[in-house]
């Protein structure tokens, strides 16, 4: 039995990061939900390269307080498992930590425990296998550790060749410059990551998220809608207010649905030096391009940050979230304590 087409589905982006290692990653997730609430996009992969369970439990938060408060099932959210959990970081604990005066979680969490969180390499097959063929892309904001295992998988080249359009990943500088902690996180993952990952790659680098930061002052502004907002608890618990944070995930989520708002660099290939440091050189056969600053766009790409990062959740309809617009009742937030 056929069933009638729902029409083209948005992008599906599989979004792996580093989550809680600064909040470059949570902001960009923010963002992500901010494209689905316009139905620009749809997320259909969480997960994190960090083995910490707070990691997991923060993006399982996120997704709780952007389910929009209609009892909708949070998704699985991938967590990397090295045998030893990793230590949890002041942006966690200041956002999973925080209590109501009658001592419950103002963001709830379904993950106490390592069989809480799902396979990340399992869970990001399984969201491109649900995908329509070249309707998926990848945002890397963390270590490549969990795709180059994707790539590994027996056959996950060709199903990542079959499904995804291109990666996007937030990681190193361009054309060449210091090291950056994600690539040194991993060095051997994200150097069989740009030699063999079978689509074209848009590296973000450090630089681009140094000239498009994220503005501080929105905290206090366009997140007040919410009595408490876990985005903006984990950007006052990153570093002292008031700052402007360096946003190269972000730009990489903006990318991924909006590419004319960012230059390109001609193609090329990247090598991975010992110490972490990346170096860009154009090659013709070359599927690597480096994302850059279009001046003119600038105050129009901070300004997607800002609107889409602060969006208010929408519920969905019909099984999938509706638009995001003022007609439509925004849930009621957590409580502050």
């Amino acid at each position: 039995m056929q069933f009638p087409s729902r029409g083209p589905q948005p992008t599906g982006i599989v979004f792996d990061s580093d989550l809680g290692d600064g909040v470059d990653g949570v902001l960009a997730l923010a963002l992500v939900y901010g494209l689905e609430g316009k139905s620009e996009a749809r997320l259909i992969s969480t997960s994190t390269s960090k083995a910490n369970l707070k990691s997991a439990a923060f993006a399982d938060a996120l997704a709780r307080f952007y389910a929009g408060g209609v009892g909708r099932t949070a998704p699985p959210i991938g967590m990397a498992d090295n045998g030893k959990l990793a230590a949890d970081t002041p942006l966690l604990d200041a956002v999973l930590d925080k209590k109501t005066g009658d001592g419950k979680p103002v963001y709830p969490s379904g993950i106490s425990k390592r069989n809480d969180t799902a396979d990340p390499v399992a869970l990001i097959r399984n969201a491109m296998t649900a995908q329509a063929d070249q309707n998926c892309v990848v945002v890397l904001a963390g270590p490549a550790t969990n795709l180059a295992q994707v790539m590994d998988l027996a056959g996950g080249m060709e199903l990542i060749q079959l499904k995804v359009k291109l990666l996007v990943m937030a990681a190193g500088r361009y054309p060449e410059g210091a090291a950056d902690a994600r690539v040194k996180a991993d060095i051997p993952a994200v150097r069989r990551l740009l030699a063999a990952w079978p689509t074209p790659i848009f590296a973000v680098g450090q630089e681009v998220g140094e000239a498009l930061p994220f503005p501080g002052a929105s905290i206090e502004k366009d997140f007040a809608w919410a009595p408490a907002h876990p985005v903006a608890d984990a950007y006052r618990a990153d570093r002292p207010m008031p700052y402007d944070a360096p946003a190269p995930s972000m730009a990489a989520a903006l990318y991924a649905a909006h590419p004319d708002d960012f230059k390109l660099s001609a193609v090329g290939a990247v090598t991975v030096l010992d110490d972490g440091r990346t170096r860009f050189v154009p090659k013709p056969d070359g599927r690597i391009r480096y994302v850059t600053v279009d001046p003119e766009q600038k105050d129009k790409v901070i300004q997607s940050y800002v609107e889409l990062a602060s969006a208010k959740p929408t519920a969905r309809q019909g099984g999938r979230r509706g638009p995001n617009n003022q007609k439509q009742a925004a849930p009621p937030p957590p409580k502050e304590p």
